[in-house]
């Protein structure tokens, strides 16, 4: 505003109409004077991601396909909970993901580019323009991409969500899930940032781990577990370990006792989910038994477990199954 010879609290005026109220048009911001808001008319545009596609599965888990002005796509996905009456929005923080790892549609399908903080608010936004500022409670960096290499713009846009003339969301709703870039959890240590953090971790060594995650490569678990710790004792919050089983290799009592005792001693809790099938990865999904039983193995050796429905699976909207398809072809940048 400033730099259009306007004074700064013109600023704070816009931004409260666009995150607060959504308006999405400069000529519905009816503190603003006609003068102003026809320069902005001339000047500036407000842009969504656009919903190219939207599928429902049997459990009530929502999926959008969204396209950017680039004609770059990326997926969303909302999931009620029955049994907490909770629903979390799910976003992507880039278009695509450049980690590879072997389990995951959204590795295959390659980077493109990271999200603009407009881009990643917009998913919320969307959301909430269709079912109201009720829509969901939580929200989760689990979609395309990896947040921590996103880290500059996923921080300014999770400023927004929670700034009281923005989106009014608490911090504490929000989680940020990570594939182990050790340097974003150290900045996310450092900037008191109250947001969740979640680690995918999928196995409980090295060895098995560069095996699907190429991340792997670039450092060890000693040294991940190290800055979760700190991040765990700075925060006094536990870390989320995800972990995905994959009948025949991370899944036997011996990766159990393992994962244990990777996480002796640190405040964490552990989701455990079965694998969702990709098409071109070729892993095998386990039974519902042997999850449990893994489960079982775990618990009371690890603070807290739990073991976590696949949701939307039907509409390949579950963990690792985001590919940015609309019915069954790519939609290319």
């Amino acid at each position: 505003m400033v730099e259009l010879g306007q004074k700064p609290y013109r600023g704070r005026q816009i931004y409260k109409w666009i995150y607060k109220n959504r308006a999405f048009d400069f000529d519905h911001m009816s503190d603003l004077g006609k003068e102003l808001r026809a320069i902005l008319q001339d000047r500036c545009y407000i842009s969504l991601p656009k919903i190219s596609a939207r599928e429902k599965a049997g459990d009530g888990t929502e999926k959008f396909l969204f396209e950017l002005d680039d004609r770059n796509v990326i997926e969303s996905v909302l999931i009620p909970d029955e049994e907490s009456g909770r629903t979390t929005l799910c976003i992507s923080s880039q278009s695509g993901c450049a980690l590879g790892c072997k389990f995951c549609a959204t590795g295959y399908f390659g980077f493109r580019r990271d999200l603009t903080v407009g881009e990643i608010v917009g998913q919320v936004l969307v959301v909430r323009e269709l079912y109201g500022d009720e829509a969901f409670e939580n929200i989760v960096f689990m979609g395309m991409g990896e947040p921590l290499l996103n880290y500059d713009n996923v921080m300014a846009a999770i400023a927004i969500m929670t700034d009281s003339l923005g989106l009014m969301l608490g911090a504490k709703r929000i989680t940020i899930s990570t594939s182990g870039v050790i340097a974003g959890i150290k900045k996310l240590t450092a900037s008191g940032s109250k947001v969740n953090l979640a680690l995918s971790l999928h196995a409980a060594s090295d060895e098995k781990r560069k095996k699907i995650m190429p991340i792997a490569n670039r450092n060890t678990l000693a040294d991940l577990m190290e800055a979760l710790r700190d991040w765990a004792a700075v925060r006094n919050r536990r870390v989320t370990f995800e972990y995905i089983l994959f009948k025949g290799f991370n899944d036997s009592d011996d990766d159990a006792l393992a994962l244990a005792k990777l996480v002796r001693g640190m405040p964490c809790k552990i989701n455990l989910l079965a694998y969702n099938p990709v098409a071109q990865a070729g892993f095998i999904r386990p039974s519902e038994d042997d999850i449990n039983h893994f489960a079982q193995i775990l618990y009371p050796r690890t603070p807290a477990v739990t073991v976590r429905k696949s949701r939307g699976k039907d509409i390949n909207a579950a963990c690792g199954q985001l590919a940015g398809k609309k019915g069954y072809a790519c939609v290319e940048p």
